[in-house]
């Protein structure tokens, strides 16, 4: 007979809830969740409600809003082998920020309530509004509930003061918090999440995408020229700093014919690169969005690749690209200096300084590195970062402190 209180050794069952998931109309998106979720899908039974935010009339706004863009997602698909089902949740567009969390939950209730009894802890991904409709089901549902939280939805969203009184009632109920970097742990504290709470589980890399290979064979897969090549991956908007590259790259460009540069992805900043592609032909490249695999070709092909975000939380890309063996430029912001904490890894320059990211950009272009000195310094991968993760929600669900290994040391 199994003593008292001993929990049988079934799986950990986590209901994920996150719009911060791959579907049919997205299918690049938010690759760090799908690699982390397959990696935790391997450690507990694992089910994913993956959020379409929705308002009446949302298709009419096809061009304009992502929610009418994602109305074709059908109600459930098959992603890497996870069963993915898709609920629309009710929100009020440019509106009702204070009410959206709740609208949110309420549309997820009839899909959360036939699995109460299915589940140990609730993943919510993402502070607002999915990690605070997560709190809000948790509650009512009487289950533990954690908090993921990746960069721009606390550094970024609070700037609406609405959103920030949210946060700040909302975050402090979780009963954990997980930041992917020590910065982004910080920030949480500032909305009155218990220190003791808070769990740092840095995100991973794929290695076998994402390692050392040549760079001379990749261009030719590419069918890209020989010289420098400065490559940016993301979305192509002006707060990933995309504007003061492509000021940069303007800067250095006549210093050097061999000089280009690649932006794979796509946003709102598109237009501006291709009137620069008029102005620099044959020297800017504009793949668009490309599917992991092949981000991973790009970066082999690179000789440096660089982030001049004005925030972020601990950006995959960069973890790619020392995987790759390759250096980075990347601004000093949000959980950038945890990653970059080498000065043969790369180089950290201040945000909005396109004068000072040119001369960044020229140095690392041209020196000398060891790619396997790189790579050997580089991240963990997804089945490790997954296990921490697990510890998190382990934590979560039976109240006990959180490991050794996910405290944050806050020198105090």
């Amino acid at each position: 007979m199994k003593p008292q209180g001993q929990r049988s050794e079934r799986p950990l069952r986590v209901l994920i809830l996150t719009k911060l998931f791959p579907n049919a109309v997205n299918k690049h998106g938010a690759a760090f969740n799908r690699q982390q979720f397959v990696a935790l899908s391997r450690l507990c039974d694992v089910q994913i409600l993956g959020i379409i935010p929705w308002f009446p009339g949302a298709r009419l706004f096809s061009h304009q809003s992502e929610a009418g863009r994602w109305c074709s997602v059908p109600a459930r698909e098959c992603i890497d082998g996870l069963d993915v089902h898709h609920p629309r949740a009710f929100f009020f567009p440019r509106f009702g920020h204070a009410a959206n969390p709740m609208t949110f939950a309420l549309s997820l209730l009839p899909a959360v309530w036939p699995l109460r009894k299915k589940v140990d802890v609730i993943l919510g991904s993402w502070a607002y509004p999915d990690g605070v409709a997560a709190i809000l089901l948790g509650r009512w549902l009487k289950l533990p509930v954690v908090v993921k939280v990746h960069g721009s939805d606390l550094n970024c969203l609070p700037d609406r003061d609405s959103i920030r009184r949210v946060l700040s009632r909302s975050l402090p109920r979780a009963d954990r918090l997980v930041a992917v970097s020590r910065a982004l742990a910080a920030k949480a504290r500032e909305f009155g999440v218990a220190a003791d709470r808070i769990a740092c589980v840095p995100n991973g890399v794929d290695r076998s995408l994402f390692h050392p290979g040549d760079r001379t064979e990749a261009r030719r897969e590419l069918e890209l020229p020989d010289g420098r090549l400065l490559l940016f991956v993301g979305r192509m908007e002006a707060s990933k700093g995309v504007l003061d590259l492509l000021q940069a790259f303007e800067n250095i460009a006549p210093r050097s014919r061999e000089l280009r540069l690649a932006m794979v992805g796509d946003g709102t900043e598109m237009p501006r690169y291709r009137e620069a592609q008029s102005r620099w032909p044959g020297r800017i490249f504009l793949p668009g969005a490309q599917p992991l695999a092949r981000v991973a070709r790009w970066i082999t092909a690179c000789d440096v690749l660089t982030l001049p975000s004005w925030n972020e939380g601990s950006p995959n890309v960069v973890l790619e690209a020392m995987a790759s063996g390759r250096r980075v430029v990347a601004t000093r912001v949000g959980g950038i200096p945890d990653l970059l904490d080498s000065s043969f890894a790369g180089e950290m320059v201040s945000a909005h300084r396109p004068d000072e990211l040119a001369e960044a950009l020229w140095r690392a272009a041209h020196a000398a590195y060891d790619p396997l000195m790189i790579a050997a310094a580089g991240p963990m991968d997804w089945r490790e970062s997954a296990s921490l993760l697990q510890q998190a929600l382990l934590s979560a669900r039976d109240g006990s402190p959180l490991p050794r290994e996910l405290r944050v040391d806050w020198g105090e």
